[in-house]
């Protein structure tokens, strides 16, 4: 029994870990806007 609870330890510290991880991704990192130029070739606006 001791064996399965620290394996559900390390398990539960690793999904803390990336979700840690994701978290500080998504709201501390500011991503930096640039203007993107596509061309569109002419036969495929006639359709």
């Amino acid at each position: 029994m001791p064996s399965l609870i620290k394996f559900l330890v390390v398990v539960v510290l690793l999904a803390g870990a990336v979700l840690a991880g994701l978290w500080s991704l998504a709201n501390l990192v500011e991503p930096q806007p640039r203007e993107i130029t596509v061309t569109i070739p002419q036969d495929k606006l006639g359709r």
